[in-house]
């Protein structure tokens, strides 16, 4: 197959065969011209139209760091405001745990109620600089965490020195047995009133009307609460260390075995059971079983 190019004028007539090669060269160069054609049309388009794809993700991802940001900061105030809320409460600790070693004459150099650190103001406000603020808050909060755990420990130390000291003083034997009434026997050799020879009386003798309240002289375990020969309805407690003490010709108890009272608890009403010539309370101290006078008991402070 051949190509031939034919032009003609009034004047002349020119004819063009040209060889395959330059047929080729011919057909390349005109559809170069053509796809470079095209393209500069269509080049600026698509270039606009992908960046304006890009500038819309950049606006959406813009939008989305602004409310992380706003979220973020947010909560870090919720966070600090706790934060801020549970120092204020160390410090009222520090207070309470000083006052309270003071009270208890105890040694301070062994209860350390100080805080370890100065209150920050990241505590009070959220930090303009929020990155600085995020970057100490870690550290703040493990320096509180340690603070809690060493506060916890001696509160817990205190708690038990305080408790041993309030047990022993509650345990400690001190006042009268009644309300109200008068003594009217004492500890000692008397004049046995049902058979008229000296006999050994072994506690105190408090009068008073029928029905008045009877206390426990100090903190114990009730051991006996029932009817006992010569005692009529009788209460006994166990104080601890070998010290018991005994209410001896109650109308009625109000305790039983193994309950536990206080210091001033009522624990009977004043009656005339049992070798009684009248409405009273029999009061006993016994020493790791001894009779002990009560005597300096009823007048301990």
């Amino acid at each position: 197959m051949s190509l031939t190019l034919l032009y003609r004028s009034k004047k002349a007539r020119y004819v063009f065969r040209p060889t395959k090669r330059q047929s080729m060269g011919c057909l390349v160069l005109v559809c170069g011209l053509f796809l470079i054609s095209s393209r500069s049309t269509d080049a600026p388009d698509e270039n606009l139209a992908r960046i304006a794809l890009a500038q819309s993700g950049f606006e959406h991802q813009q939008r989305e760091i602004s409310a992380l940001k706003t979220a973020t900061g947010q909560k870090m105030s919720s966070v600090l405001d706790k934060l801020a809320e549970i120092q204020n409460q160390m410090v009222k600790v520090n207070a309470l745990g000083t006052r309270l070693v003071e009270d208890a004459d105890l040694d301070p150099q062994e209860f350390s109620f100080n805080p370890r650190t100065e209150a920050s103001p990241l505590f009070k406000t959220v930090n303009q600089n929020t990155e600085l603020a995020q970057y100490n808050l870690l550290s703040r909060i493990d320096i509180m965490l340690d603070e809690l755990k060493d506060k916890e420990q001696q509160l817990s130390g205190l708690e038990s020195i305080l408790m041993s000291h309030h047990i022993t003083k509650q345990s400690a034997l001190a006042g009268r047995p009644i309300q109200a009434g008068w003594l009217s026997s004492y500890f000692g050799i008397r004049t046995d009133p049902f058979t008229g020879q000296p006999t050994m009386h072994k506690g105190l003798d408090f009068a008073g009307s029928e029905g008045e309240p009877v206390v426990a002289t100090g903190a114990g375990i009730v051991t006996w609460a029932a009817t006992r020969y010569g005692y009529g309805e009788l209460v006994q407690i166990d104080h601890g260390n070998g010290l018991v003490t005994r209410y001896g010709h109650n109308k009625q108890l109000n305790v039983k075995i193994g309950d536990v009272v206080t210091k001033g608890q009522t624990i009977a009403l004043m009656g005339n059971t049992g070798r009684s010539t009248g409405a009273h309370v029999h009061y006993e101290v016994i020493n790791k079983g001894q009779p002990q006078d009560p005597l300096p008991f009823v007048y301990r402070d």
